[in-house]
């Protein structure tokens, strides 16, 4: 008998026998596989989540590294340029503490500024090079360098950074407007009669002996002289709350937004300007101030024509319409060029008004000599005859833009192609440069051991004397609170009547001290009281 072992047949199957032992998995093996599966990825997320600041490090090691073909010249250290952002120190201060040294051993130093390394230069040999060499160090301001920013949004293309035949061409029109040898000094006398009022009428409401602050009404003034002797408006700022339209408030909030340490230093943060809110905020103001103004100027200009009003004299804002009109200019250059004039012609005179205030203030002596000369003239309604002719007037004039530049650092020129700034300083092609006005007039080589002491009598004794001075340190590169050459100011000689004109007025008038707590504070682009009280007794 055969036996036989039969396997049962599955159908459609085919049998396969296993191989090996059963696979068995314990519990723990389990959990110990997977808990190395989420170690591993939580090392790579840790791995991202670090290299994330090693990018940011090696894009700002990338984005703040000295160009290695710039000249061998002392760094400021990149820090300085944004102290602004956690601390209060002035310009005057930062300038004594970190900038002094290098610039008066050396002359010129490299500096951080608008989001590049530029060459900052004191020493007036290497300024009169470059203010005198226009075709080698050209003007070219924010429209040139950043021109996706807030500011250049603001400032335009205008007659104050514009080179070449655009310049020219802006200059041709606007020169007889702003250089003019006789101003009318009504409107000035009015405004700064005004102004005074205004400060009585403050410290009336304050009671005696209580401080009052003046920056607003400063400011105010500043903008109802630049539109009734520059755009043909009363805007009536001092009169009635931000004016008859609303340019003078739109200006407290530009100088806000337009100058904040992060954004002015960093100014490509304003190509990122739809992640950032304010900014966007800030790009509205620019935008309404420039369409506000120059519907205003049209609108005034329109209606005085239609009603046969002739201007009592040609002003600068009447040959920029009538070149806007007749197509020498187009829109955003004429805008640009209104905006401009608004802004210097006002915040120019603004700066030098609150450094008075605190100059003259703190120094009684100045103060009662400067009075007995104004009162010795017997008048009330003071002409540019009578100011330009008081001597202790125009040395104090002089002697305030000396040690408070309207605008104390500028960099606004850059070379079109390699120079040699002085014969001794190589600068490659497209590198901006620019000057500290400030520390050009408190150099002790320059000015003496009291350069830093507000002292008119530096300036002589005549006041031919110090017209001849004036002019004199001028050409040389050692007094430039307008630049100098051909760029120099258009508007000096009206600033200068401006300023004699409010002196006159508040001497005639008012008494004043400043409370000890108060200092100066001096900005990129201003001077402004704070930290204290400001005493103005009548």
């Amino acid at each position: 008998m055969t036996w036989m072992r039969v396997m049962p047949r599955c159908q459609n199957r085919t049998y396969k026998r296993p191989r090996g032992p059963p696979l068995s998995i314990h519990p723990l093996e389990f959990f110990q596989a997977k808990k190395v599966e989420k170690t591993a990825k939580a090392k790579m997320i840790l791995y991202y989540l670090a290299s994330i600041p090693l990018a940011i490090i090696c894009y700002l090691a990338w984005y703040l590294h000295v160009p290695w073909d710039l000249p061998s010249l002392p760094r400021i250290p990149f820090y300085v340029s944004i102290l602004g952002l956690w601390s209060s120190m002035g310009q005057d201060e930062i300038y004594e503490r970190w900038l002094r040294k290098p610039l008066e051993a050396h002359g010129a130093v490299l500096i951080w500024f608008a989001g590049r390394w530029s060459i900052l230069v004191t020493r007036p040999d290497l300024l009169t090079d470059m203010f005198r060499n226009e075709d080698l160090y050209a003007k070219a301001g924010s429209q040139k360098k950043i021109p996706w920013s807030v500011i250049a949004t603001l400032v335009g293309d205008n007659i104050i950074n514009s080179h070449g035949d655009t310049w020219k061409l802006y200059t041709g029109i606007m020169k007889p407007g702003l250089q003019k040898k006789n101003f009318d000094t009504a409107p000035l006398l009015l405004k700064s009669r005004r102004f005074v009022d205004e400060i009585l009428a403050e410290q009336n409401s304050a009671g005696r002996g209580t401080g009052i602050l003046v920056n607003t009404f400063v400011q105010q003034w500043a903008v109802d002289v630049m539109g009734m002797s520059f755009l043909d408006l009363d805007l009536q700022s001092l009169e009635k709350p931000h004016g008859t339209v609303r340019l003078e408030a739109i200006q407290s909030v530009i100088k806000l937004m337009l100058f904040r340490p992060l954004f002015f230093n960093f100014p490509d943060l304003d190509q990122f300007a739809w992640l950032i809110k304010s900014r966007q905020r800030a790009y509205e103001i620019m935008h309404e101030f420039g369409d506000t103004l120059m519907a205003t100027v049209l609108g005034r200009i329109d209606s005085n024509r239609e009603k046969g009003i002739k201007p009592a004299e040609e002003m600068v804002v009447h040959m920029l319409v009538d070149a806007y009109r007749d197509g020498r200019l187009t829109e955003k250059q004429f805008k640009d060029n209104l905006k401009i004039v608004f802004l210097t012609a006002h915040e120019n005179a603004q700066q030098l008004v609150n450094s008075m205030f605190w100059e003259i203030g703190k120094n009684t002596e100045v103060q009662t000599r400067l009075r007995a000369e104004i009162l010795s003239t017997n008048t009330t309604t003071p002409t540019s005859e009578v100011v330009n002719a008081l001597p202790y007037l125009t040395a104090v004039v002089y002697e305030l833009l000396r040690l408070y530049p309207p605008v104390s650092q500028l960099i606004n020129r850059v070379t079109v192609r390699p120079a040699m700034l002085g014969n001794e300083i190589p600068i490659p092609a497209g590198t901006f440069v620019g000057w500290n006005a400030y520390g050009v007039h408190v150099n002790p080589a320059i000015w003496g051991p009291d350069a830093n002491e507000f002292k008119p009598e530096r300036w002589g004794r005549t006041v031919g004397e110090m017209h001849a001075r004036f002019r004199r340190e001028t050409v040389r590169g050692t007094y430039i609170p307008f630049n100098a050459h051909s760029r120099k100011c258009l508007g000096q000689g009206f600033v200068l009547l401006q300023m004699k004109i409010l002196l006159f007025e508040v001497l005639r008038r008012i008494e004043w001290t400043v409370d000890p707590g108060y200092r100066l504070k001096m900005t990129p682009v201003s001077y402004f009281l704070e930290s204290g009280r400001k005493s103005t007794d009548a």
